[in-house]
């Protein structure tokens, strides 16, 4: 006789994205971040003046805001001319944190024209940073990982994000 399946208890499988995540059309509630915030990428740097110009010139940065001696901290906001994040770097003129950056803290920036994503690479190494194998491989099929002189992390991906 063959096993219909009746009286058998179904398990509705999710993953934990799934869960944690609404529906695209789901009411926003009070709880989520807001689609016009801000977002700021705050790091500590050994050397602010060459990771400045390391930024700007690697990626085509702009210098957006900067302070010195900020209670013991100087510091330098970075962006692009039309976007809502920036990165931001300090130094403790006393008390220097130093910069600890692992092999999968990454930037990831997708350049899906490939003429301007060649560029944005020849101008990385310009610039100072180095070319290295990233740990992941999936960021080697269709990108590059640059490092900078703290360790960080640059992935120019030549795809659309997502």
């Amino acid at each position: 006789m063959a096993d219909s399946g009746a009286g058998r208890r179904r398990i509705a499988r999710t993953t934990t994205r799934d869960a944690a995540l609404p529906a695209d059309d789901a009411p926003a509630t009070p709880n989520q971040v807001a689609g016009s915030a801000h977002l700021r990428i705050a790091r500590p740097v050994s050397d602010l003046a060459k990771t400045t110009t390391m930024y700007c010139r690697g990626l085509g940065l702009r210098i957006i805001g900067s302070f010195e001696n900020h209670d013991g901290f100087d510091g330098v906001m970075l962006a692009f001319s039309s976007s809502n994040y920036h990165f931001e770097f300090t130094h403790g003129r006393s008390d220097a944190v130093a910069p600890s950056p692992t092999v999968e803290d990454l930037i990831v920036l997708y350049i899906p024209e490939a003429a301007e994503w060649s560029a944005a690479c020849i101008s990385m190494l310009d610039a100072g940073f180095k070319r290295v194998r990233s740990f992941n491989p999936y960021w080697e099929i269709r990108g590059r990982t640059y490092v900078d002189a703290d360790g960080y992390r640059i992935v120019l991906q030549n795809a659309e994000p997502g």
